[in-house]
């Protein structure tokens, strides 16, 4: 179904994607990528679970932007492990103005199709999500 803001369809393998990172753990992150001649958002990658934070962020085109999201685990002071999903809207300054205001119009609808998501994180540069960022709005 259409955005009516934004006229973006979201592809249903998002949200299959989605559910498999949240229930069974298959990915540690997803990139989705708006195809604007479609206008469709689409997987344009997954992360296995072994892969790094690093490994996530490399993934993220350095002049495009994207969204995505990030199965961020972690231990609690009290020594729990806990794990939090992370929506990161990355736009990096470097990027299109229409590609940011296609995603910037697209975001809120598209993060309400992904249910399950705990944390969300916007960022123009790789600064902005940094891992002590990560951790810290995980805590």
């Amino acid at each position: 179904m259409a955005n009516s803001a934004s006229g973006m369809a979201v592809d249903d393998e998002c949200k299959l994607k989605f559910l498999e990172l949240k229930s069974k753990r298959n990915f540690r992150y997803i990139v989705f990528k708006i195809e604007e001649v479609a206008q469709k958002i689409k997987v344009e990658k997954l992360g296995q679970p072994e892969d790094s934070y690093d490994d996530f962020t490399a993934s993220l085109p350095a002049n495009e932007c994207r969204y995505a999201v990030y199965d961020f685990d972690f231990t609690t002071d009290e020594n729990c492990q806990k794990s939090k999903i992370f929506f990161i809207a990355w736009s990096p300054d470097t990027s299109r103005v229409r590609s940011k205001m296609v995603y910037a119009s697209s975001k809120d609808r598209f993060k309400r199709e992904l249910d399950g998501i705990q944390v969300e994180l916007q960022a123009t540069d790789p600064s902005e999500m940094s891992l002590d960022i990560v951790k810290g709005r995980a805590l």
